[in-house]
């Protein structure tokens, strides 16, 4: 068996490379194991240190990362260029404010001296899609690294190369070989990966069914978990937002990455007094952007990951335009070879579709249409999912008002809902629990130990 590296942009399969036997994944969880007493007392500073390398190890390989990353899962070679930087960032973020994060607490009590010290876990196994291949790795494993913990990665089966990669950016920047492992299994061995009494905590980003297996099996371990699972972020433009910002931040949040991203922007909620301009100058946004090699710097939309997850998505579509949703523009493949799909905005959907109530992971825009504010803010909550959101009005009093009514993890008022190393990063409802990033993210796995001394 073996995990193949499929082009989306053409189809073909550029590589293969074995699926790991059970002797070969216990031999790396032993070597983890040895490691992590050794790793989790090594001084601070040192750890520090050796994250600030990781940094620099990407910066000097961009270009080779980016490459692998677009030829793996297609995202255009300027935005994987940006997500390898964005990685290196993350690293030297939590070299210099780990420290600071970590250090003891101190805490009055009846002591003569009490503290919270923050001490690792021990092995923590992260499983991470495909979508931003390297991010989602580098924000579980810097600050996990930083806090004392070892690190175990099982990453999606259509990016094999981009996993490797990421390990050898640890070897390669100091780290002790059995720091940080990936771990080249298939999604049915990790269950009994996180049933290992070697491994003390599970991280999962991906969809909500494997979340709630992930979640299960380490329930039943009694192991710390954290989810960060599906979206359908609402954008809601308000009657007196700026349309021109508006719309340009509205086409660039929905068609990043070819719409492939937790946080993207789903459902634009629009009061009716500007539907029609919104949508009419949405349209002409959207088709602006063409499909075509995303390993040229000019191209401005790559293909899906996968011909399947197109051919999922597009049924959705399908589907809600037989139950009336109105197609504006695009809502087909297209045709030849390679995962591409236009640009395209559904229209005028409503409960009962399936736009309405899932997840549409790729590059379609779905307009629902409100009377108010208070409408608006209604369907926005009317969604199972609560990762991100935002609110574009010019009144900023106004906005923060109805995002402190918003039920979700974080809701930005007239910017790009983003993932950034220094504010938490996380959902509520079915798009998991749990954060990342930040001071909260560093601290979800370690043990808040109390000390107490008469």
């Amino acid at each position: 068996m073996s995990f193949q590296v499929i082009n989306p942009a053409t189809g073909e399969t550029v590589k293969e490379i074995p699926v790991w036997d059970e002797a070969t994944v216990e031999a790396a969880l032993s070597q983890v194991a040895e490691t992590t007493p050794a790793w989790a007392s090594t001084p601070m500073a040192e750890r520090c240190a050796l994250m600030r390398k990781a940094a620099q190890v990407l910066r000097d390989n961009k270009e080779k990362y980016a490459r692998i990353i677009t030829t793996e899962m297609g995202k255009l070679i300027t935005d994987a260029r940006a997500e390898v930087e964005k990685c290196a960032l993350v690293c030297d973020y939590y070299a210099e404010h780990g420290p600071a994060f970590l250090q003891d607490e101190l805490i009055s009590s009846d002591a003569g001296k009490s503290f919270v010290a923050y001490l690792p876990l021990g092995t923590v196994l992260a499983v991470m899609p495909w979508n931003f291949p390297f991010w989602q790795a580098f924000r579980f494993a810097a600050p996990a690294l930083v806090a004392g913990n070892t690190g175990l990665l099982k990453h999606a089966s259509n990016v094999p190369e981009s996993a490797l990669a990421i390990e050898a950016v640890f070897h390669e920047a100091g780290f002790p070989a059995g720091v940080f492992r990936t771990l080249m299994i298939r999604a049915s061995q990790v269950q009994k990966v996180i049933e290992d009494p070697r491994v003390h905590a599970v991280t999962l980003t991906g969809s909500e069914p494997a979340g709630r297996q992930v979640a299960a099996t380490a329930g039943a371990n009694l192991k710390k978990s954290v989810l960060e699972l599906g979206g359908s972020d609402a954008f809601i433009v308000l009657e007196d937002a700026d349309l021109d910002e508006t719309v340009k931040v509205a086409v660039t949040s929905r068609f990043l990455n070819t719409g492939q991203s937790c946080i993207a922007a789903k459902r634009f909620i629009v009061v009716d007094a500007i539907a029609e301009d919104f949508v009419t100058r949405f349209k002409a946004g959207a088709e602006v952007l063409q499909p075509g090699d995303p390993l040229n710097d000019e191209t401005t939309m790559a293909p899906m990951a996968r011909t399947d997850l197109r051919d999922e998505l597009h049924q959705q579509v399908r589907d809600s335009i037989a139950a009336g949703a109105v197609p504006v523009t695009g809502c087909e493949p297209v045709e030849g070879a390679g995962a591409y799909y236009l640009p395209s905005i559904l229209d005028r959907v409503e409960p009962g579709m399936r736009a309405y109530g899932e997840e549409l992971f790729g590059p379609v825009a779905i307009v629902i249409r409100a009377r108010d504010e208070n409408d608006a803010l209604r369907i926005a909550n009317d969604s199972p999912y609560g990762l991100g959101g935002s609110i574009w009005t010019r009144d900023t009093a106004r906005g923060e008002r109805l995002a402190r009514q918003m039920q979700s993890g974080a809701t930005f008022i007239n910017g790009l809902v983003k993932s950034d190393p220094r504010l938490p990063f996380g959902g509520v409802k079915n798009s998991g629990y749990g954060r990342e990033l930040s001071h909260h993210g560093i601290h979800e796995f370690v043990n808040a130990k109390t000390i107490w001394i008469k």
